[in-house]
């Protein structure tokens, strides 16, 4: 997973750039899409730490609800 450090809304979706390895990368994701992954869009934008990237898709995630430390099945 890549974290995301901005979610910007534009006029076709919102505009997510993430760390994935040591480059910075953007993409773009329609509003359509994001309700579709159930992402709260509003959310993404005021809280874009609470987000990463999952480039196998590409797709978002939330990834503040996870606790490894309260058990193992967790993996990110």
């Amino acid at each position: 997973m890549d974290p995301i450090i901005r979610a910007a809304k534009s006029f076709n979706g919102i505009q997510v750039t993430y760390l994935s390895g040591g480059d910075t990368k953007e993409e773009l994701f329609s509003y359509e899409n994001l309700i579709d992954m159930k992402i709260n869009v509003a959310d993404l934008v005021d809280h874009p730490d609470r987000y990463a990237v999952n480039p196998d898709g590409p797709v978002v995630v939330r990834t503040d609800f996870c606790k490894p430390e309260l058990h193992e099945e967790c993996t990110h």
